[in-house]
């Protein structure tokens, strides 16, 4: 029987999911006890769970998306804010971020835990700068098809947080973060903008570790498939206009077997966009370069189990996805309401991680 992708999407992000990927770091690597527990990004509450685990005693602060929390021990405080567009629990969580580190004593260790999403969730802005001048800077930023890391430089030059301004003002003996990437080449000072990198010269101890990275989910798909890998690559960083073409015809005329492409593509969007995202709207332009043939299907997906604003990962097609009303949906930024039509749209839910996209194919 012949093995469904998404069981093979699924084995990446499990590999790399934010439980997982932390217990892993801490058996392996020993780390001094800690005396609080900082999480932030989609990835937070899971992140935070075996941490607790091994420190139950450490007080516990999450700033996560909306309805990405998951069951945790009750000294958990929880705060949950918008994303990709900061809201006003973003600057509940952001003021809550940094007035934990300001109150740490002269001896304690932090274990600070970052995921993607983090440059959204946690935010203190300038007091020149008001939060619905953000608002709307952060949409037109994000519907340009700014890649990441534009967007999080122009981030760090606002933030109060970022770009390690938070663990700046720590006052404590020494902080452990730990990364979970969702950006290119893997940088601290890029994930969540920076909310967990160290300042210049710091005036404490400094660890930082990646937890978690898109190769290391690629790799973990390729380790699953049942059908040989012919690429496994990080390419997946261009406008899915672009990438739509070159992509298709890498599958149109490569061999038979497992393709797995990892990265964050960019999307522009019209002023008034419908549903989607960036990981919609490239499968639905891949449907359109394997219309018609019958030995090609094709996942594209987040994941963090979500694209864009919306709640779905992305798509799952094939040679008869493509159809009436497809060019349309694309013009629109609706690519996510025709695929829900053609029954060719992945919704997974939260997966507890956040390592960028994956588009995996098989070509029979």
């Amino acid at each position: 029987m012949e093995q469904p992708l998404i069981d093979i999407w699924w084995a990446a992000v499990t590999a790399v999911r934010g439980d997982n990927a932390v217990q892993t770091s801490l058996d392996v690597t020993s780390i001094a006890p800690v005396d609080r527990i900082l999480a932030v990004g989609k990835a937070a509450c899971d992140m935070a769970r075996p941490a607790l685990e091994m420190f139950p005693d450490a007080p516990c602060l999450i700033v996560t998306k909306h309805n990405h929390t998951t069951a945790l021990p009750r000294q958990a405080q929880i705060i949950e804010a918008g994303h990709p567009v900061p809201d006003a629990a973003s600057l509940e969580g952001g003021t809550a971020l940094l007035n934990a580190i300001k109150s740490s004593k002269a001896s304690d260790h932090v274990l600070v835990l970052v995921s993607g999403g983090a440059s959204a969730v946690a935010e203190v802005l300038p007091n020149n700068l008001t939060l619905d001048t953000w608002q709307a800077e952060t949409q037109t930023m994000v519907g340009s098809g700014a890649d990441i890391h534009a967007i999080n430089t122009r981030r760090k030059q606002i933030s109060q947080i970022k770009g390690g301004k938070l663990l700046s003002a720590f006052g404590g003996a020494r902080i452990t973060t730990l990364a979970v990437s969702d950006v290119e080449g893997d940088d601290l000072m890029v994930i969540g903008s920076g909310i967990g990198a160290a300042p210049a010269n710091p005036h404490f101890a400094f660890e930082a570790r990646l937890v978690a990275t898109n190769e290391r989910a690629r790799t973990a798909a390729q380790s699953v498939s049942d059908t040989q890998v012919i690429k496994n690559e990080e390419c997946l960083y261009d406008d899915v206009n672009a990438l739509a073409p070159r992509l298709g015809a890498t599958l149109r005329d490569g061999p038979a077997g497992i393709y797995i492409f990892g990265g964050e593509p960019t999307v522009e969007l019209p002023p008034s966009p419908g549903r989607g995202g960036r990981n919609q709207a490239l499968a639905l332009l891949m449907a359109r370069e394997i219309a018609g043939l019958s030995d090609i299907q094709i996942l594209v997906a987040g994941t963090d189990g979500s694209d864009g604003p919306t709640g779905d990962a992305g798509g799952l097609v094939d040679g008869t996805t493509w159809g009436a009303g497809a060019e349309d949906a694309l013009l629109r930024a609706d690519a996510g309401s025709f695929l829900a039509d053609a029954g060719a749209l992945l919704t997974t839910g939260p997966t507890g991680t956040n390592v960028m996209d994956l588009m995996i194919a098989r070509k029979k």
